[in-house]
């Protein structure tokens, strides 16, 4: 059975080189808690709430990424012991697509197509990529761009290919 649980951890550098994160490891009697084969959780920080994945570390264990725009907003920095709560997420294949995503795919059925066939954490991150632009003609752009790369095959995330 699963449940909710709390914990603190120090917030760590970390992540993929290529993506602005950082991490936090969740204590394996967390995990435990959490239930077998939770891998999307709802994550409680300072009153905010994230919908997150439970990534695997080298070695074992499980982690958290934690953007660095999130920690900004947050305020929290490196080297802090923050106190966080999870809950197994109860719905962990949604995505929440933007307004803008959602009329480009529904009007490029190709592109749409492509989109449904990758897997839910490259969605989530074009839906993020559309979502976290401040303007609406930013947003509109983003994912304009998201769908032609879709729709002629391409990658969501590289202009050339």
């Amino acid at each position: 059975m699963s449940v909710a649980a709390s914990f603190s951890a120090v917030l760590e550098p970390g992540g993929p080189s290529f993506m602005p994160t950082q991490v936090v490891v969740v204590p394996e009697a967390v995990r435990a808690a959490l239930g077998p084969g939770t891998k999307r959780v709802v994550c409680t920080i300072g009153g905010h709430t994230e919908r997150l994945g439970l990534l695997p570390r080298e070695g074992g264990g499980r982690y958290l990424l934690l953007r660095k725009d999130l920690c900004a907003q947050l305020g929290l920095q490196i080297g802090q012991e923050i106190t966080l709560s999870l809950a197994p997420d109860p719905d962990p294949d949604r995505i929440d697509l933007p307004d803008e995503l959602a009329e480009a795919l529904a009007a490029w059925p190709e592109a749409e197509a492509a989109f449904q066939a990758h897997s839910g954490a490259h969605k989530r991150a074009m839906a993020r990529h559309v979502a976290t632009a401040k303007a609406a003609d930013t947003r509109a752009r983003r994912a304009v761009q998201l769908a032609e790369r879709l729709a002629r095959g391409a990658h969501p995330f590289r202009a050339g290919g």
